[in-house]
Protein backbone atom coordinates (compact mmCIF):
# COMPACT_ATOMS: atom_id res chain seq x y z
CA UNK A 1 0.00 0.00 0.00
CA UNK A 2 1.45 3.65 -0.85
CA UNK A 3 -1.21 5.99 0.31
CA UNK A 4 -0.51 9.45 1.96
CA UNK A 5 -2.87 10.34 4.86
CA UNK A 6 -3.10 13.85 5.93
CA UNK A 7 -5.04 15.19 9.42
CA UNK A 8 -6.20 18.67 8.22
CA UNK A 9 -7.37 20.34 5.67
CA UNK A 10 -6.11 23.91 6.66
CA UNK A 11 -3.55 25.86 5.31
CA UNK A 12 -1.26 23.20 6.34
CA UNK A 13 -2.70 20.21 5.41
CA UNK A 14 -4.06 21.38 1.62
CA UNK A 15 -0.30 22.29 1.03
CA UNK A 16 0.91 19.01 2.11
CA UNK A 17 -1.61 17.29 0.09
CA UNK A 18 -0.68 19.72 -3.04
CA UNK A 19 3.14 19.28 -2.53
CA UNK A 20 2.58 15.66 -2.41
CA UNK A 21 0.93 15.48 -5.38
CA UNK A 22 3.15 17.39 -7.37
CA UNK A 23 6.29 15.36 -6.38
CA UNK A 24 3.70 11.76 -7.18
CA UNK A 25 1.16 12.11 -9.62
CA UNK A 26 0.23 8.28 -9.08
CA UNK A 27 -0.10 8.61 -4.94
CA UNK A 28 -3.46 7.74 -3.68
CA UNK A 29 -3.61 10.88 -0.92
CA UNK A 30 -6.53 11.11 1.11
CA UNK A 31 -7.20 14.40 3.63
CA UNK A 32 -9.28 13.97 6.67
CA UNK A 33 -10.54 17.64 7.78
CA UNK A 34 -12.45 17.80 11.23
CA UNK A 35 -14.95 20.56 10.38
CA UNK A 36 -16.90 21.43 7.01
CA UNK A 37 -14.85 23.55 5.66
CA UNK A 38 -11.08 23.03 3.88
CA UNK A 39 -8.43 25.55 2.47
CA UNK A 40 -9.70 28.98 3.56
CA UNK A 41 -7.86 31.91 5.16
CA UNK A 42 -8.75 31.26 8.83
CA UNK A 43 -6.86 34.94 9.55
CA UNK A 44 -9.70 36.29 7.47
CA UNK A 45 -12.19 35.36 9.65
CA UNK A 46 -12.65 38.70 11.99
CA UNK A 47 -12.73 40.55 8.20
CA UNK A 48 -15.87 38.34 8.13
CA UNK A 49 -17.11 39.23 11.26
CA UNK A 50 -16.64 42.99 10.56
CA UNK A 51 -18.56 42.94 7.29
CA UNK A 52 -15.90 43.73 4.90
CA UNK A 53 -16.16 39.90 3.43
CA UNK A 54 -19.85 39.59 2.65
CA UNK A 55 -19.88 35.93 1.98
CA UNK A 56 -17.52 33.09 3.82
CA UNK A 57 -16.80 31.15 0.83
CA UNK A 58 -15.03 34.27 -0.54
CA UNK A 59 -12.15 32.96 2.19
CA UNK A 60 -11.83 29.47 0.47
CA UNK A 61 -8.96 29.48 -1.36
CA UNK A 62 -10.76 26.71 -3.64
CA UNK A 63 -13.94 24.45 -3.21
CA UNK A 64 -13.38 20.97 -2.23
CA UNK A 65 -14.62 19.86 -5.84
CA UNK A 66 -11.22 21.75 -7.09
CA UNK A 67 -9.03 19.36 -4.93
CA UNK A 68 -11.31 16.34 -5.62
CA UNK A 69 -11.04 16.46 -9.31
CA UNK A 70 -8.24 18.73 -10.41
CA UNK A 71 -5.56 17.57 -8.06
CA UNK A 72 -7.36 14.12 -7.29
CA UNK A 73 -7.25 14.44 -3.18
CA UNK A 74 -9.66 12.26 -1.62
CA UNK A 75 -10.29 14.81 0.38
CA UNK A 76 -13.44 13.87 3.38
CA UNK A 77 -14.75 16.75 5.49
CA UNK A 78 -16.34 16.08 9.04
CA UNK A 79 -14.02 13.22 9.19
CA UNK A 80 -12.09 14.20 12.98
CA UNK A 81 -9.36 11.50 13.90
CA UNK A 82 -9.30 10.49 16.85
CA UNK A 83 -6.39 7.87 17.33
CA UNK A 84 -3.11 6.97 15.48
CA UNK A 85 -0.99 4.01 16.00
CA UNK A 86 2.23 4.38 14.90
CA UNK A 87 3.26 1.01 14.80
CA UNK A 88 0.64 -0.41 12.49
CA UNK A 89 0.79 2.54 10.36
CA UNK A 90 -2.91 3.20 11.27
CA UNK A 91 -5.59 6.42 12.29
CA UNK A 92 -8.58 5.99 13.39
CA UNK A 93 -11.06 8.40 12.59
CA UNK A 94 -15.20 9.24 13.20
CA UNK A 95 -16.69 10.27 9.58
CA UNK A 96 -20.85 10.80 9.33
CA UNK A 97 -21.17 8.54 12.59
CA UNK A 98 -19.56 5.95 12.08
CA UNK A 99 -15.83 4.62 13.53
CA UNK A 100 -13.35 4.48 10.88
CA UNK A 101 -10.01 3.25 10.33
CA UNK A 102 -7.53 4.05 7.77
CA UNK A 103 -4.23 2.76 6.99
CA UNK A 104 -1.23 4.96 5.81
CA UNK A 105 2.19 4.61 4.44
CA UNK A 106 3.29 7.91 5.05
CA UNK A 107 0.96 10.52 7.32
CA UNK A 108 1.00 14.30 7.66
CA UNK A 109 -0.58 15.79 10.92
CA UNK A 110 -1.73 19.08 10.07
CA UNK A 111 -4.07 19.47 13.10
CA UNK A 112 -3.89 23.35 13.57
CA UNK A 113 -4.31 24.71 17.01
CA UNK A 114 -6.69 24.33 19.64
CA UNK A 115 -8.48 27.85 20.85
CA UNK A 116 -8.26 28.29 24.64
CA UNK A 117 -11.03 28.21 26.85
CA UNK A 118 -10.00 29.44 29.91
CA UNK A 119 -12.98 28.34 33.06
CA UNK A 120 -15.66 30.92 33.09
CA UNK A 121 -18.86 31.17 35.42
CA UNK A 122 -21.76 33.07 35.18
CA UNK A 123 -22.39 32.83 31.18
CA UNK A 124 -26.09 31.98 31.97
CA UNK A 125 -26.64 30.64 28.65
CA UNK A 126 -25.20 33.54 26.57
CA UNK A 127 -24.18 32.96 23.35
CA UNK A 128 -20.35 32.20 23.61
CA UNK A 129 -18.21 31.92 20.55
CA UNK A 130 -14.73 31.11 20.00
CA UNK A 131 -13.14 31.76 16.05
CA UNK A 132 -11.06 28.98 14.99
CA UNK A 133 -13.10 27.75 12.73
CA UNK A 134 -15.53 28.89 9.81
CA UNK A 135 -18.47 26.98 11.71
CA UNK A 136 -17.98 29.73 14.61
CA UNK A 137 -17.67 32.70 12.68
CA UNK A 138 -20.93 32.22 10.28
CA UNK A 139 -23.07 31.43 13.23
CA UNK A 140 -21.51 34.26 15.42
CA UNK A 141 -21.98 36.44 11.83
CA UNK A 142 -25.27 35.02 12.04
CA UNK A 143 -25.97 36.56 15.44
CA UNK A 144 -24.94 39.97 14.78
CA UNK A 145 -26.76 40.19 11.01
CA UNK A 146 -30.09 40.87 13.47
CA UNK A 147 -28.95 43.56 15.16
CA UNK A 148 -29.75 41.83 18.23
CA UNK A 149 -25.98 42.66 19.81
CA UNK A 150 -26.04 45.52 21.25
CA UNK A 151 -23.45 44.92 24.31
CA UNK A 152 -20.45 42.18 23.59
CA UNK A 153 -17.37 40.82 25.76
CA UNK A 154 -14.22 40.00 24.30
CA UNK A 155 -12.25 37.67 26.31
CA UNK A 156 -8.32 38.79 25.74
CA UNK A 157 -6.29 41.44 24.24
CA UNK A 158 -4.28 39.53 21.80
CA UNK A 159 -4.20 39.37 18.04
CA UNK A 160 -7.47 38.18 17.28
CA UNK A 161 -9.08 39.43 20.47
CA UNK A 162 -8.30 42.82 19.10
CA UNK A 163 -9.23 42.55 15.89
CA UNK A 164 -12.62 41.02 17.17
CA UNK A 165 -13.00 44.40 19.33
CA UNK A 166 -12.78 46.14 16.15
CA UNK A 167 -15.29 44.02 13.81
CA UNK A 168 -17.98 43.68 16.99
CA UNK A 169 -17.53 47.50 17.28
CA UNK A 170 -17.79 48.32 13.81
CA UNK A 171 -21.17 46.89 13.73
CA UNK A 172 -22.49 49.35 16.87
CA UNK A 173 -21.47 47.23 19.52
CA UNK A 174 -20.80 48.79 23.19
CA UNK A 175 -17.26 46.37 23.30
CA UNK A 176 -15.41 45.58 26.38
CA UNK A 177 -12.18 43.64 26.24
CA UNK A 178 -11.23 41.56 29.52
CA UNK A 179 -7.62 40.21 30.07
CA UNK A 180 -6.44 38.19 33.23
CA UNK A 181 -2.91 40.36 32.43
CA UNK A 182 -2.42 43.95 33.18
CA UNK A 183 -1.71 44.77 29.66
CA UNK A 184 -2.83 43.91 25.93
CA UNK A 185 -0.77 42.30 23.33
CA UNK A 186 1.94 40.27 25.62
CA UNK A 187 3.80 39.67 22.77
CA UNK A 188 4.87 43.42 22.34
CA UNK A 189 7.15 44.87 25.17
CA UNK A 190 4.98 47.43 27.41
CA UNK A 191 6.15 50.74 26.50
CA UNK A 192 4.56 49.32 22.58
CA UNK A 193 1.79 47.48 24.03
CA UNK A 194 0.92 50.87 25.88
CA UNK A 195 0.77 53.05 22.92
CA UNK A 196 -2.15 50.39 21.42
CA UNK A 197 -3.84 50.33 24.82
CA UNK A 198 -4.25 53.83 24.79
CA UNK A 199 -5.50 53.56 21.44
CA UNK A 200 -8.03 50.97 22.02
CA UNK A 201 -9.47 52.93 25.03
CA UNK A 202 -10.52 55.23 22.52
CA UNK A 203 -12.84 53.12 21.06
CA UNK A 204 -13.93 50.21 23.45
CA UNK A 205 -13.85 49.33 27.17
CA UNK A 206 -10.50 47.67 28.13
CA UNK A 207 -10.53 45.69 31.61
CA UNK A 208 -7.15 44.55 32.31
CA UNK A 209 -6.12 42.34 35.22
CA UNK A 210 -9.43 40.95 35.88
CA UNK A 211 -10.84 37.78 36.97
CA UNK A 212 -13.71 37.00 33.91
CA UNK A 213 -15.78 35.28 35.99
CA UNK A 214 -15.89 38.00 38.85
CA UNK A 215 -16.87 40.35 35.92
CA UNK A 216 -19.52 38.52 34.06
CA UNK A 217 -21.23 37.81 38.08
CA UNK A 218 -20.82 41.74 38.65
CA UNK A 219 -21.31 43.60 35.13
CA UNK A 220 -24.39 45.48 33.86
CA UNK A 221 -25.91 45.34 31.61
CA UNK A 222 -25.07 41.99 31.29
CA UNK A 223 -23.29 41.29 27.92
CA UNK A 224 -25.36 39.94 24.46
CA UNK A 225 -22.83 37.79 23.36
CA UNK A 226 -19.50 36.72 24.82
CA UNK A 227 -16.61 36.01 22.49
CA UNK A 228 -13.49 33.89 23.70
CA UNK A 229 -9.91 35.08 22.67
CA UNK A 230 -7.58 33.90 25.02
CA UNK A 231 -5.25 32.06 22.86
CA UNK A 232 -4.26 28.91 20.71
CA UNK A 233 -2.76 26.01 21.64
CA UNK A 234 -1.03 22.96 19.45
CA UNK A 235 -3.24 19.96 18.00
CA UNK A 236 -0.68 17.94 18.51
CA UNK A 237 -2.57 14.94 21.01
CA UNK A 238 -2.77 12.24 18.71
CA UNK A 239 0.57 12.21 17.51
CA UNK A 240 2.06 13.16 21.42
CA UNK A 241 0.01 9.88 22.67
CA UNK A 242 1.37 8.04 19.81
CA UNK A 243 4.87 8.66 21.11
CA UNK A 244 5.71 11.90 19.26
CA UNK A 245 8.13 13.99 21.13
CA UNK A 246 7.02 17.26 21.94
CA UNK A 247 8.41 20.79 22.81
CA UNK A 248 7.36 24.33 23.57
CA UNK A 249 3.94 24.72 24.51
CA UNK A 250 3.31 20.88 23.70
CA UNK A 251 3.91 21.10 20.40
CA UNK A 252 5.12 18.75 18.17
CA UNK A 253 8.99 18.80 17.43
CA UNK A 254 10.02 18.40 13.95
CA UNK A 255 13.95 18.33 11.97
CA UNK A 256 14.10 21.11 8.79
CA UNK A 257 12.58 18.24 6.37
CA UNK A 258 9.37 18.71 9.25
CA UNK A 259 9.62 14.46 10.31
CA UNK A 260 8.76 13.95 13.85
CA UNK A 261 10.31 11.10 16.11
CA UNK A 262 7.70 8.70 15.14
CA UNK A 263 8.89 6.46 11.48
CA UNK A 264 6.63 8.12 8.67
CA UNK A 265 5.47 10.63 10.26
CA UNK A 266 6.00 14.16 9.51
CA UNK A 267 3.66 17.31 10.77
CA UNK A 268 2.88 21.26 9.83
CA UNK A 269 1.43 24.07 10.70
CA UNK A 270 0.45 25.48 14.20
CA UNK A 271 0.81 22.02 15.83
CA UNK A 272 4.47 22.21 15.54
CA UNK A 273 7.25 24.34 16.99
CA UNK A 274 9.48 24.72 14.28
CA UNK A 275 13.28 25.99 14.09
CA UNK A 276 13.46 29.73 15.56
CA UNK A 277 16.52 30.98 13.69
CA UNK A 278 17.20 33.74 16.42
CA UNK A 279 16.28 31.86 19.62
CA UNK A 280 18.39 28.93 17.88
CA UNK A 281 15.99 26.35 18.92
CA UNK A 282 12.35 25.84 18.49
CA UNK A 283 9.97 27.66 19.21
CA UNK A 284 6.07 27.34 18.99
CA UNK A 285 5.22 30.59 16.81
CA UNK A 286 1.44 29.88 15.34
CA UNK A 287 1.05 32.06 12.35
CA UNK A 288 -0.18 31.10 8.49
CA UNK A 289 2.97 31.89 6.63
CA UNK A 290 4.96 28.99 8.46
CA UNK A 291 1.91 26.77 8.04
CA UNK A 292 1.79 26.81 4.24
CA UNK A 293 5.30 26.86 3.93
CA UNK A 294 5.84 23.93 6.72
CA UNK A 295 2.79 22.04 5.20
CA UNK A 296 4.61 22.55 1.30
CA UNK A 297 7.82 20.57 2.93
CA UNK A 298 5.95 18.07 4.95
CA UNK A 299 4.38 16.95 1.81
CA UNK A 300 7.18 17.13 -0.58
CA UNK A 301 9.35 14.36 1.81
CA UNK A 302 6.48 12.41 2.67
CA UNK A 303 6.07 11.72 -1.18
CA UNK A 304 9.24 11.18 -1.49
CA UNK A 305 10.51 14.56 -2.76
CA UNK A 306 13.20 17.00 -0.50
CA UNK A 307 12.56 20.65 1.11
CA UNK A 308 13.87 22.24 3.93
CA UNK A 309 12.40 24.43 6.03
CA UNK A 310 14.83 27.59 6.83
CA UNK A 311 12.97 28.19 10.00
CA UNK A 312 10.79 31.13 11.53
CA UNK A 313 11.85 34.43 13.02
CA UNK A 314 8.45 35.18 14.46
CA UNK A 315 6.99 37.76 12.15
CA UNK A 316 3.65 39.09 12.63
CA UNK A 317 1.21 42.38 11.91
CA UNK A 318 -1.60 42.86 13.42
CA UNK A 319 -4.30 46.00 11.92
CA UNK A 320 -5.92 47.35 15.49
CA UNK A 321 -8.65 49.61 14.64
CA UNK A 322 -6.37 52.73 12.97
CA UNK A 323 -3.14 51.39 13.86
CA UNK A 324 -0.62 48.67 12.20
CA UNK A 325 1.07 47.32 14.88
CA UNK A 326 4.04 44.50 13.64
CA UNK A 327 6.90 42.58 15.24
CA UNK A 328 9.66 40.47 14.24
CA UNK A 329 12.32 38.30 16.07
CA UNK A 330 12.58 38.38 19.79
CA UNK A 331 11.28 41.40 21.64
CA UNK A 332 13.28 42.78 24.81
CA UNK A 333 11.54 40.69 27.45
CA UNK A 334 11.58 37.43 25.23
CA UNK A 335 15.27 37.98 24.82
CA UNK A 336 16.33 38.57 28.41
CA UNK A 337 14.02 35.29 29.28
CA UNK A 338 16.46 33.27 26.96
CA UNK A 339 19.51 34.60 28.89
CA UNK A 340 20.70 37.03 26.25
CA UNK A 341 22.30 40.52 27.24
CA UNK A 342 19.88 42.42 25.30
CA UNK A 343 19.12 45.94 25.34
CA UNK A 344 16.36 48.15 23.01
CA UNK A 345 16.94 51.37 21.38
CA UNK A 346 13.41 53.46 21.09
CA UNK A 347 12.57 56.43 18.26
CA UNK A 348 9.94 58.08 16.88
CA UNK A 349 10.50 58.75 13.45
CA UNK A 350 7.88 59.98 10.57
CA UNK A 351 6.06 57.63 8.43
CA UNK A 352 6.68 59.99 4.98
CA UNK A 353 8.75 63.45 5.07
CA UNK A 354 7.85 65.98 7.16
CA UNK A 355 6.31 68.12 4.63
CA UNK A 356 4.12 65.51 2.90
CA UNK A 357 0.29 65.91 3.62
CA UNK A 358 -0.88 62.61 6.18
CA UNK A 359 2.59 61.71 7.66
CA UNK A 360 2.29 60.34 10.89
CA UNK A 361 4.63 59.18 14.00
CA UNK A 362 5.68 56.11 13.74
CA UNK A 363 7.42 54.14 16.95
CA UNK A 364 10.32 51.80 16.52
CA UNK A 365 11.94 49.78 18.96
CA UNK A 366 14.73 47.48 18.00
CA UNK A 367 15.92 44.73 20.62
CA UNK A 368 19.78 44.02 20.11
CA UNK A 369 22.46 42.57 21.73
CA UNK A 370 25.37 44.51 23.28
CA UNK A 371 27.85 43.62 20.64
CA UNK A 372 25.42 44.43 17.99
CA UNK A 373 23.51 41.07 16.67
CA UNK A 374 20.29 42.27 15.48
CA UNK A 375 17.45 40.45 17.90
CA UNK A 376 14.41 41.48 16.98
CA UNK A 377 12.39 44.82 16.28
CA UNK A 378 8.55 46.21 16.93
CA UNK A 379 6.71 49.01 15.17
CA UNK A 380 3.35 50.95 16.01
CA UNK A 381 1.80 53.66 14.04
CA UNK A 382 -0.66 54.65 11.84
CA UNK A 383 0.75 53.73 8.27
CA UNK A 384 4.24 52.07 7.35
CA UNK A 385 4.83 49.51 10.29
CA UNK A 386 3.30 46.86 7.97
CA UNK A 387 6.15 47.86 5.07
CA UNK A 388 8.97 48.51 6.99
CA UNK A 389 8.47 44.86 9.48
CA UNK A 390 9.61 42.74 6.77
CA UNK A 391 12.95 44.74 6.12
CA UNK A 392 14.06 43.39 9.63
CA UNK A 393 12.38 39.70 9.28
CA UNK A 394 15.04 40.00 5.95
CA UNK A 395 17.92 41.34 8.51
CA UNK A 396 17.11 38.69 11.29
CA UNK A 397 16.67 35.92 8.62
CA UNK A 398 20.62 36.84 7.35
CA UNK A 399 21.59 37.13 10.94
CA UNK A 400 22.73 40.50 10.43
CA UNK A 401 23.83 43.56 13.19
CA UNK A 402 22.39 46.96 13.72
CA UNK A 403 25.42 47.73 11.74
CA UNK A 404 23.79 46.36 8.66
CA UNK A 405 20.32 47.49 9.44
CA UNK A 406 21.85 50.90 9.45
CA UNK A 407 23.79 50.78 6.17
CA UNK A 408 20.77 49.46 4.15
CA UNK A 409 20.10 51.33 0.96
CA UNK A 410 16.30 51.62 1.36
CA UNK A 411 13.76 53.57 -0.97
CA UNK A 412 12.47 57.03 -0.41
CA UNK A 413 9.96 59.05 -1.99
CA UNK A 414 8.37 61.94 0.55
CA UNK A 415 4.86 59.96 0.59
CA UNK A 416 6.34 56.93 1.69
CA UNK A 417 9.18 57.75 3.68
CA UNK A 418 11.61 60.34 4.72
CA UNK A 419 15.11 60.95 3.57
CA UNK A 420 16.35 58.97 6.43
CA UNK A 421 13.99 56.10 6.82
CA UNK A 422 12.61 54.90 9.91
CA UNK A 423 14.34 51.92 10.22
CA UNK A 424 17.52 53.69 9.74
CA UNK A 425 16.97 56.29 12.19
CA UNK A 426 16.82 53.54 14.63
CA UNK A 427 19.51 51.43 13.13
CA UNK A 428 21.66 54.64 13.90
CA UNK A 429 20.53 55.23 17.29
CA UNK A 430 21.14 51.12 18.05
CA UNK A 431 24.82 52.07 16.91
CA UNK A 432 25.44 55.04 19.20
CA UNK A 433 24.22 52.54 21.93
CA UNK A 434 26.41 49.12 21.02
CA UNK A 435 29.55 51.93 20.29
CA UNK A 436 29.16 54.28 23.38
CA UNK A 437 28.66 50.66 25.59
CA UNK A 438 31.91 48.93 23.59
CA UNK A 439 34.59 52.88 24.24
Amino acid sequence: MTRLVVLGGGAAGMSAASAARRVDPALEIVVLEATGFAAYGMCGLPYYLAGLIERPEELVSYPPEYFRDRRRLDLRLRAEAVELDADQRVVHYRHEGREQRIGFSALVVAAGGVPGFPPLHGLDGRPTFTIRAMEDAIALRALLDTGSVRDALVVGAGYIGLELAEALHGHGCRVTVAERLDRVLPNLDEPLAAIVEEHVRERAELRLGVDVSELLANRAPWPDVVVVCAGVRPASTIAAKAGARTGPGGALLVDDRMRTSLPGVWAAGDCVAPYHRVLGRPAFVPLGPAANKTGRVAGTVAAGGDAVFAGVVGTAVVKVFELEVARTGLTLAEARAAGMTATATDVVSRSRAKYYPGVEPLHVRLVHEAGGRLLGAQLVGREGAAKRVDVVAAALHGGLSVDDLAAFDLSYAPPYSPVYDPLTVAAQAAQRVVHEAAA
